[in-house]
This record gives structure tokens, sequence and C-alpha cells, in this order.
């Protein structure tokens, strides 16, 4: 027997308006990591299964940020826990 409770959580799962939360709290914390201006032109679009995947604007700052994956990784890590990010993936949008 499925309770009331239950069938909502699974339902706005499926919907991903569960994720709206955590959206805004990543959101944030890329904002912190990266600066106004990298934040400016990147989006995060996705983080599943511990990869962030962030749309970039320009090649040339995606190679800026490919050459700082490491301590970008890192300081998510620090914001957001080691668990909820663990490999960062950048794609041009």
């Amino acid at each position: 027997m499925t309770t009331p409770a239950d069938l909502l959580s699974g339902i706005l799962k499926d919907l991903r308006l569960t994720e709206g939360i955590e959206e805004s709290r990543l959101r944030k914390a890329w904002l912190e990591v990266a600066g106004e201006f990298v934040a400016r032109q990147t989006e995060p679009v996705s983080l599943r299964l511990g990869v962030l995947t962030l749309r970039v604007l320009q090649p040339s700052m995606r190679f800026h940020l490919e050459q700082m994956r490491a301590q970008l990784l890192r300081r998510l890590k620090q914001k957001l826990g080691s668990k909820m990010v663990r490999d960062v993936r950048l794609i041009l949008g």
C-alpha cells in the first residue's frame, strides 16, 4: 500500500520538481565559486550522478575553465559536499 506522501514524492521526482531546490543551491554555489564574470558566461545545465555539466558560451572561456577544472571542482566540493559533485563537464553552447 502506498501513502499519498509517497505518491506525491514520486510524481515530483518524475517531473524533476524536487530538483528545483537543489538547482537554486547549485546556481548560487557556482556563482560563488566561479565569480560573477565567469558565471555570466556559463550556465549549470545538469547535475547527474555527481557530474556537473556546464554550458560555456565561448571556446576561450571553455579552455580557461578546463585549465582551472581541478580548482573549480575542489571549491564546488567544499560548497556542496564531496558526494554531490565528483566531476565537471564543459560543453559549448
